[in-house]
């Protein structure tokens, strides 16, 4: 049994992978209708494809993205991999805003020193400035 169950979890939105996989039926019949015989276009459809699938499979298999407890947090690395950082290795939380062509996307920032985590609303199913407000309060005062 966990000594320290989350207190708190982010995860990818239940829809999302969903939608993934939709797109990636969608690419291979527009790479079957639009092939016209050309093999390389049906390729590549499918390859675009694959890819789009495998990210949904990422979103099924390990759907939580962020987790803290009051030992620190846990975040996702790799392919599906976990990896705890305890508090005393969390330098910094930030939130990161970008504006490009009209859009603004803002990236939760986790620096643990030797390593960078980022985080979009996409990976969280939260706003990232909520989520960075959660995270500073359940950081214990040194």
């Amino acid at each position: 049994m966990d000594e320290n169950p989350p207190v708190r979890q982010w995860r990818v939105p239940a829809t999302l992978p969903a939608v993934k996989l939709v797109g990636a039926v969608l690419l291979v019949a527009l790479g079957l209708l639009f092939a016209d015989g050309d093999p390389v276009r049906l390729v590549v459809a499918v390859l675009a494809a694959a890819t789009l699938a495998g990210w949904a499979v990422r979103d099924l298999v390990a759907p939580v993205r962020l987790a803290v407890d009051p030992a620190g947090l846990t975040v996702i690395h790799g392919f599906a991999g976990r990896r705890s950082l305890p508090w005393s290795t969390v330098e910094a939380i930030a939130v990161d805003r970008r504006a490009r062509m009209g859009l603004t996307s803002d990236t939760l920032e986790i620096d643990a020193g030797d390593s960078l985590h980022l985080f979009g609303r996409y990976d969280l199913g939260a706003n990232p400035e909520e989520v960075a407000a959660e995270l500073r309060a359940a950081r214990p005062n040194p």
